[in-house]
């Protein structure tokens, strides 16, 4: 009788499967984990008969009602969202992208719903849909402890990361079937209409692994030996494929399927110095979004980085003078089956014998300065100049430089936080977000100064290219704009974009003023060597308000232009805006 019961409902499933193709579904709602998909689907299944449920690939669980002709299934969604009995998003589903089922408890597929009754939506024809039976067990609570207890520990750790990817289990993967554990297969059977022991049956277990292998039934993890970077682990093949050695790294790049995915592979001699150059220099590379946790500790570290785009996640460590580690980078949003990658590759990398050659690939033409190993180094979308104005690290800006950032850094390294805006002088203040002490800060000139005095702009002229400031001469042409504006100064000075922000200064190194950015759009276009500063009072005034004592200064000796260079670059900072 139990084999009769075996074949019919394996016949009921093939059935359904054999006519997916041209049936459809109405699909209500998407979710990341299984536990939330099959707690949604409890919830659909108060309300409507024909609730079911499948894996959709790509991480998510999709609920969906049917399945249904195609005319009746349009029929369907119409209704229900006219009536507001499905979310606003739901739409039509051909059921090509189903894989595993789970919902109902059981997994038999409903029948086609215009294959038992007449298109037509009433109770009776609703309630006349056949329910999946109960899965009937295949063991005894005696037999499961029995055949559980000839589980290897590596075999029990497992079921414990499964139950946990599934959202069962919070607690520590130890292979150790504890009051935590217990509570979690107990969890598990309720959720699959199971009798609650707490001891997951052969069969059991057997469909908890099923439902968390399945996420990478379409990734193909595969082992992969690369002697030449003497590494060997499991990579996802079906996703991404070698392109090329760039040492540090051998590159998989992703392909059709999932263009965004990344894996790199790292293999250099090194130390744990070098390996915390390294470290650094992941940091800046444009595949590791700068948001996440990363921590480096003596001979190893970890990164991870996300954004809207991408999660990425890094690991390196030295052993015997080699540094060897890996780079995952994955779509963001598919987290459920990121986390089984990354746990595979994790379990499964091997160091071989042999490092990359840092010579292995002749220097070619494409290189770049914002190119690491053939990899871009992550840009700000704005730079601009800035000079100290306190001990402590305030600086002052132009308010052209913080305008629509997510992030705010001084010298690429430390963050900064807006303190106050003037836009009518169009001046910004900044606070670094952790402690800074500048080795110099600007003195404002207190004195008039004459026209056709030498004067200096410090500042960064090609966006931070170079990396420490420079000096563009000039003279002071007037102390009040062409409108006659004495807030503002006319210079006569060669300047770049991205000196805006910068200190201008007198032969003895003290700021007259800040340099304001070009003006654009404007109906009448000036020469290039048309400048304008704000004049020093106003910003030490603006300071004076914010409880930022300035320092100033009379007239004094003039410096040389070696001295003066010097002296700018001790309080001259890089502002980016991210």
């Amino acid at each position: 009788m139990y084999r009769i019961f075996l074949a019919g409902l394996l016949f009921c499933v093939l059935a359904v499967q054999a006519q997916a193709q041209d049936r459809f579904w109405v699909q209500v709602e998407a979710s990341p984990t299984l536990s939330e998909a099959t707690e949604r689907a409890r919830v659909y299944a108060r309300r409507f008969d024909d609730v079911q449920g499948y894996y959709l690939g790509r991480g998510f669980y999709g609920i969906v009602l049917g399945p249904y002709s195609e005319s009746l299934a349009r029929e369907e969604l119409s209704r229900l969202l006219r009536t507001g009995q499905v979310p606003s998003d739901s739409y039509l589903q051909n059921g090509r992208r189903f894989e595993q089922q789970f919902w109902p408890i059981g997994g038999g597929g409903a029948m086609p719903r215009d294959a038992l009754v007449p298109e037509q939506d009433t109770p009776q024809a609703l309630s006349a849909l056949p329910q999946a039976p109960l899965a009937i067990p295949d063991e005894t609570p005696r037999e499961a402890r029995a055949s559980e207890a000839t589980l290897s520990r590596t075999a029990r750790e497992e079921l414990q990361k499964a139950l946990r990817w599934a959202g069962f289990y919070d607690a520590a993967i130890d292979g150790a079937f504890g009051r935590g554990t217990r509570s979690a297969m107990e969890a598990w059977q309720v959720a699959y209409a199971q009798e609650p022991t707490g001891v997951l049956t052969s069969r059991q277990r057997a469909q908890l692994l099923s439902q968390y292998n399945a996420v990478l039934s379409d990734v193909a993890m595969q082992p992969v030996r690369d002697d030449v970077a003497g590494i060997e682990m499991q990579i996802p093949t079906a996703v991404v494929a070698f392109t090329e050695y760039a040492p540090p790294f051998a590159k998989f790049a992703g392909q059709s399927t999932l263009p965004t995915a990344q894996v790199l592979l790292i293999s250099q001699p090194g130390d744990a110095g070098r390996l915390a150059g390294l470290f650094e220099v992941l940091q800046v590379l444009d595949l590791m979004p700068p948001d996440g946790p990363r921590e480096l500790r003596g001979n190893s570290f970890f990164m991870e980085g996300v954004d809207d785009d991408r999660h990425a996640f890094a690991t390196a460590s030295v052993e015997n003078g080699a540094i060897k580690g890996f780079v995952l980078v994955w779509p963001a949003g598919d987290n459920p089956r990121r986390a089984r990658i990354l746990d595979v590759m994790q379990s499964s990398f091997t160091r071989l014998d042999g490092t990359l050659d840092p010579n292995l690939v002749p220097p070619g033409e494409d290189q770049a300065i914002d190119m690491v190993a053939g990899l871009s180094v992550r840009q700000p979308q704005l730079s601009r100049s800035g000079f100290y104005v306190s001990d402590d690290g305030i600086v002052v800006t132009t308010s052209e430089a913080i305008a629509n950032c997510s992030r705010i850094t001084l010298d690429r390294d430390t963050n900064a936080e807006v303190v106050t805006i003037n836009a009518d002088l169009g001046v910004a203040i900044l606070r670094p977000l952790t402690p800074l002490a500048p080795v110099d800060v600007v003195t404002f000139q207190s004195d008039t100064p004459r026209l056709k005095d030498a004067v200096a702009v410090a500042g960064y002229p090609y966006d931070g290219v170079l990396h420490a400031p420079t000096l563009t001469f000039g003279t002071l042409e007037d102390i009040r704009d062409l409108q006659g504006d004495e807030r503002r100064k006319r210079l006569l000075l060669a300047a770049q974009a991205s000196n805006a922000g910068g200190p201008v200064l007198d032969a003895s190194g003290a700021a007259l003023g800040m340099l304001l950015p070009r003006a654009g759009g404007a109906a009448q276009t000036l020469p290039s060597d048309v400048q304008f500063s704000l004049d020093a009072a106003l910003i030490a005034d603006l300071l004076t308000k914010q409880g930022v004592v300035p320092a100033q200064t009379g007239s004094t000796s003039a410096l040389s232009p070696v001295a003066l260079s010097r002296k700018a670059a001790n309080f001259t900072v890089l502002v980016s805006c991210w």
